[in-house]
């Protein structure tokens, strides 16, 4: 529990940083968040006309280049990479390790839950039909290879691979420490910081950046979810398309982007003087054991993950705050978290504000979670909840009966938030911050 860990075991907070679909200046974006800002919109980046679903939360008109110190590394550097950089940088510069003389950097890791960057996805499918016998009803391997070669991109084949954020990042701010990088789905940044703050505790670095960086904004990744049937189809009204928790909701929209945080030790932060902006207390993380896309239908496993949070913080479910929930807007994914804040909060659930974020920037997928644990902190620091829009008093669902702050942010006294991240596959990840400790 963390009122029995030194401060050589406790984490704090020491940067942020963000690339979503509403830009990525971290003010500007939790300004936009607290206004109630809708960025879904017609998707520009292919022709999705022929789709059942055309739009998406798109990072627009983004370019990494001014935030990096060594462009000549990341030449070819894919969207997700792209994404990590911005994010990445951004938290660094915050946490002012860069001017810190003393910094070993072979005791600062990296752990990020990002998946693959945009794939080649028109030339893939030229290079199949190229290689296509049509008389053998078969691919032709030589025909194929021939055609690969000529064709596909080698670099973006490589910087398409879930790994390439990780080591874009650390060539950028040439650390050595513990690397890793996991894709569980949904919940994957999440648990990359609540696996970072792990590797602090037991004293295997001094600072870990974590977080994550995602697209699935391309053809075969809308393909994906569209079979899965998750998506939102409300193409007439994109901006009201992601409707958590509203009875009307219709499938989640996809949205991409990078959140970051620089975490350290207690001590070692205050070695420095680090400016703290907030304290990971507890971490926790459970598998539903179910379906490979469905919750538990008893929410098992994301009752698990929350009560386990909540043991490793030391704290009762009556000392939370606020909830940034997973939010997606899937009928399944809302009823199931609602089961889940009930059954661990009992009767403290419905004084419990929550919000989903995800209704003004889409479903991050693997970066979700890290942008959605940065809105806690900020939360925190300004006593403001970001709004979950799109929830009409007339359009409540009768499964989702708790308070989640509808169309307009409110003033509140934040002092513990709690986030969730709930992954297909079951995967669920549960963090609780704190304010800065005195």
């Amino acid at each position: 529990m963390s009122m029995n860990r030194s401060d050589n075991e406790r984490v704090v907070i020491t940067g942020m940083g963000c690339v979503t679909p509403l830009g990525w200046d971290l003010e500007q974006v939790w300004a936009k968040l607290l206004a109630g800002t809708s960025a879904i919109r017609p998707i520009e980046q292919f022709d999705a006309s022929s789709f059942p679903t055309t739009f998406a939360a798109e990072v627009r008109g983004y370019d990494w280049r001014p935030f990096v110190r060594h462009p000549e590394r990341h030449e070819h550097a894919g969207a997700n990479s792209s994404f990590a950089l911005g994010a990445g940088r951004q938290a660094w510069a915050m946490s002012g390790l860069d001017d810190d003389g003393a910094l070993d950097r072979d005791r600062v890791g990296i752990y990020l839950g990002s998946g693959e960057g945009s794939l080649d996805f028109f030339n893939y499918v030229a290079t199949n039909l190229a290689g296509w016998n049509a008389a053998k009803r078969e691919i032709d391997t030589a025909q194929w290879a021939t055609a690969a070669s000529q064709q596909m991109d080698r670099w973006r084949e490589i910087e398409q691979e879930p790994n390439m954020p990780l080591y874009h990042l650390a060539a950028e701010l040439e650390v050595g420490g513990p690397a890793y990088n996991c894709l569980t789905a949904c919940a994957a940044s999440t648990q990359a910081i609540g696996e970072a703050v792990e590797i602090l505790r037991r004293g295997d670095a001094d600072v870990m950046v974590a977080g994550g960086a995602h697209t699935m904004i391309h053809p075969l990744g809308m393909t994906g979810f569209i079979r899965l049937t998750a998506l939102s189809g409300r193409n007439d009204d994109p901006a009201t398309a992601s409707r958590p928790f509203n009875a009307t909701r219709d499938g989640f929209v996809l949205g991409e982007g990078s959140g970051m945080v620089v975490l350290e030790s207690l001590a070692h932060a205050r070695r420095r003087g680090a400016a703290i902006h907030g304290e990971v207390l507890g971490y926790g993380s459970s598998a539903d054991a179910f379906r490979v896309t469905d919750m538990h239908p008893e929410a098992r496993g994301a009752i698990a993950a929350i009560r386990d949070a909540l043991e490793d913080a030391g704290l009762q479910p009556e000392a939370i705050d606020y909830i940034s929930a997973h939010g997606t807007g899937t009928s399944e994914n809302d009823e199931q978290e609602t089961r889940a804040v009930s059954a661990v909060f009992g009767g403290h659930a419905a004084k419990v504000p929550i919000s989903s974020i995800k209704s003004m920037v889409g479903h991050l997928i693997a970066a979700a979670g890290s942008v959605e644990l940065i809105t806690c902190i900020l939360a925190m620091r300004d006593g403001k909840l970001p709004p979950t829009i799109n929830l009409r008093d007339d359009q409540r669902d009768y499964h989702c009966p708790l308070d989640y702050v509808p169309n307009v942010a409110r003033d509140a006294e934040v002092r513990y938030a709690l986030s969730n991240s709930f992954g297909f596959g079951g995967q669920n990840d549960t963090l609780i911050v704190a304010r800065p400790p005195q």
